[in-house]
Parts: structure tokens; C-alpha cells; sequence
């Protein structure tokens, strides 16, 4: 696996900053759910980590992202959907930016941004929840420049609005449009002025965010559009290969797609399930379906040695748990059933696994068993943004609340003669 982090480290380099501490995009440096080069606690307090600052939050579901002492805060106030910088040691604000929005949702009463704020050399670039793409200065929070997506590619507005976190790759802000009725459903954007390059797909957009991958020579943008799996060529839009992926009525794509080495892994509840394929030089070709194994509602499942560690289930209806599996042989490593709904990240070689109901969970990285090292009550409110990691600080929110937890001591205890290494 560490080779594997290394390879990505070195293909996501040219789409993100990824020095160790920061959590730049949608699942950190590399968009895997991996941090880089963390060192974590391995117990907590009986009371749980500690809250090192809180402070109130507007609507959204919308995780943060963190570059050195700047966490980016993406959520609507009133009338207005907000971008906030934060001081990561204090949460005071550093600056503020404002958009007027009239969203309003009809299936979900969520009104607020989903997607995850992306950093890309000191530059900004957030989706909000009506289609407003933009570009801030990551110093000063001033617009550089912005798109009405929906007006401009004629897209409705969807179940619960933009949900789909847009990633540079190449030099270009590629982004799950949904404008099927301008051959837009994927639009690739210049980063300094917001020029559209390209345009491709007839099809509406997804609540999944894409990811890149550099194979045979080349890199890919693979994106789960609203029915598809498809790699993009970044350079000019053109489809390198597209796979049937979701269903028509009331259901929704909203886990990431997985790359480990040439093969992808792509998953979705309401009757879709787990997608395994492969993609060779010349073509892809799909190695296997099945609902069984991983049927996840929007969680993006984590690479582990090569395994997958990720939730089965819905969030709304059913039980859910947590599974290790092999994507290769579809084997069941281990199963924690009835474990509830949630989201994960690794690092140091543990999970950290934030549950809808509020409740945050540490456990062992492992392929041969579930071992939980601690579990806090955070919130008690549904929780489902995304949680961020830097230098030892997760930043987590509900509807209400943005908590800056510390799971890394300040001041570790000494390591005592008798428990040395050097002994």
C-alpha cells in the first residue's frame, strides 16, 4: 500500500498541495481518504479527544478544507452562501466571502453547498449548491472570477442541488456540470480566467466527485456521472471509456470512484451495487458486478493493502456495516455488522470513522480484524460533511456546529526506559 500512496502522492502532486498537514480537497491530498504523514494518538480520554475551539455554523453538509494555518469553511448563512477562512489554531476568521443564493430544496430541506472547497496554488475554487462556481484568492478571499453553471448549461436542479466536488488535473478545473442538453455534463474550465476548454457527455450530473489517475503514459479523469462510470482525456474531453453505472428515478451516485493500479472501483446503493473494471491501454472492460458485497449510499470506500474498507448500506433505510473486502477475489475479510452509517479517512495506520448519529470512532487500519481504540459522542445531530484532517487537528460539522478536535497530544508522555525501542 505504501508504494501505491507513493505513486498517487506523485501523480497528485500535479492537481493539489500536498505537503504533509494539509487537506486540500474533497478526502485530503491524494482524494482517497489518506493523509500525509500524520502522527495520531492511538487512545482518547474516556470524555473523548479534546475540543481545542467550536464555533456556529450555517446550513450544508459541505467538509472543510485546510492548506497550512487556513481551514476554508464553506456553508450558507441566510441568504447567502459563505466562504470563511479560519485560523486552524483559533477558528477566528481570517476573511469572509458572500454569494446571494434563492435554493431551495424540494426532496431534501437541505439548503445549503455540499461540495467540498478545492485549494490549488493560493487559489479557492468552490461549487455551491445552485451551480455557482468560483475562484477566490486563498489570501484575501477576493473573487477572481465565477459561472452560473445551471443558467449557463440549462441544468435542473436535481434532488438535493450540486453535490460534486470539481478536481484539477492538467491544469484544468474539471467539473461534474450535468448539462446534458449542451453536451455538458463534464466541463473543463481555465483556472486563471474560467474560460470553458471543453465540454462532453450528455448526461445530468452526479453526487459523486471524480478523481485522476496516470496510466499507460497518460492521465485519466475518471468521473461517476448520473448514469455513467467514464474516463475523461483532461486534455481535450474526448471519452477514453464509459461503463453503465446507476439507475433512473429516485436514486443517486454518490461515492467517489476507487483506482488501485489499473482497475477501479465505482459503488452506489438503490439496487446498483459494487462495480469492479479494468483499464488497459487500448480499452476497459468490466470484470464484475455484484450488489452483495459493497452497496454503499455515498460513502467512498478506502484502499488498504490493496483491500477496500468502506460502509454497505443506506443511512436512510436498512442497517449498514462496516466491511473489509477484496476487490480482486470479492472476499469478505471481516464485517462489523449493524455498524451504522458513516464516513472514514486513514491515518497512522488507523481509521477515523465519523458515524451519521453523531458519534466519532478511531480503530486499527487492519485487513485480519475490526479493533476499535475509541469512540466519542460529538454531536448529537444527524452528521454527514465530511471530516478534514491536518497536523493532528479534525475538523468536523454538523448543521450547527464546526468542532476543531485534537487528536494528536500537544505535549506526548514520555516514553519510559523499560518501553524503548533502543532498549
Amino acid at each position: 500500500m505504501r508504494f501505491f500512496i507513493y505513486c498517487l502522492l506523485t501523480i497528485f502532486c500535479t492537481t493539489s498541495l500536498c505537503q504533509a498537514g494539509n487537506w486540500p480537497q474533497i478526502l485530503g491530498p491524494y482524494r482517497t481518504g489518506h493523509a500525509a504523514e500524520e502522527t495520531l494518538d492511538s487512545a482518547w480520554p474516556e470524555t473523548g479527544p479534546p475540543v481545542k475551539w467550536q464555533r456556529g455554523v450555517g446550513s450544508g453538509y459541505a467538509g472543510l478544507s485546510v492548506y497550512k494555518n487556513k481551514a476554508i469553511l464553506f456553508h450558507r448563512v441566510g441568504d447567502l452562501e459563505t466562504v470563511e477562512a479560519l485560523d486552524t489554531q483559533t477558528g477566528e476568521p481570517l476573511w469572509k466571502q458572500t454569494t446571494p443564493v434563492n435554493y431551495k430544496g424540494t426532496f431534501n430541506p437541505n439548503d445549503g453547498p455540499i461540495a467540498v472547497p478545492l485549494i490549488h496554488k493560493n487559489r479557492v475554487y468552490t461549487f455551491g449548491i445552485a451551480g455557482n462556481l468560483q475562484c477566490l484568492d486563498l489570501e484575501t478571499g477576493k473573487k477572481i472570477w465565477s459561472r452560473d453553471t445551471h443558467k449557463e448549461f440549462q441544468v435542473g436542479q436535481g434532488y438535493f442541488g450540486v453535490g460534486s466536488t470539481p478536481i484539477i488535473v492538467e491544469d484544468k478545473l474539471l467539473v461534474n456540470v450535468g448539462g446534458k442538453r449542451k453536451n455538458a455534463g463534464i466541463v473543463a474550465f481555465s483556472l486563471d480566467k474560467g474560460f470553458t476548454l471543453w465540454q462532453a457527455m450528455k448526461d445530468d450530473a452526479s453526487y459523486s466527485s471524480p478523481t485522476s489517475a496516470f496510466l499507460h503514459g497518460r492521465f485519466y479523469a475518471i468521473f461517476i456521472t448520473r448514469l455513467y462510470l467514464v474516463g475523461v482525456d483532461p486534455q481535450n474531453g474526448n471519452i477514453m471509456f464509459q461503463f453503465p453505472f446507476g439507475k433512473r428515478g429516485p436514486t443517486v451516485n454518490g461515492a467517489d470512484p476507487v483506482m488501485i493500479g489499473n482497475y477501479v472501483f465505482a459503488t452506489a446503493s438503490y439496487g446498483v451495487g459494487g462495480f469492479w473494471g479494468k483499464i488497459d491501454r487500448a480499452n476497459a472492460s468490466e470484470v464484475w458486478r455484484n450488489q452483495q458485497i459493497m452497496s454503499s449510499q455515498y460513502t467512498t470506500p478506502i484502499e488498504y493493502g490493496g483491500k477496500l474498507i468502506g460502509i454497505d448500506g443506506r443511512q436512510d433505510i436498512g442497517t449498514s456495516r462496516l466491511i473489509c473486502f477484496d476487490p480482486q477475489t470479492q472476499k469478505v475479510n471481516w464485517a462489523q455488522d449493524n455498524f451504522g452509517y458513516a464516513t472514514l479517512l486513514e491515518a497512522d495506520n488507523k481509521l477515523i470513522i465519523m458515524k451519521t448519529d453523531g458519534t466519532l470512532v478511531l480503530a486499527e487500519a487492519s485487513l485480519e480484524a475490526y479493533k476499535e481504540l475509541g469512540r466519542a459522542q460529538v454531536f448529537n445531530s444527524t452528521t454527514r460533511a465530511l471530516p478534514a484532517l491536518s497536523n493532528g487537528l479534525l475538523f468536523v460539522r454538523d448543521e450547527k456546529t464546526l468542532k476543531c478536535l485534537q487528536l494528536k497530544s500537544e505535549n506526548p508522555a514520555p516514553v519510559t526506559p523499560e518501553k524503548s525501542p533502543l532498549k
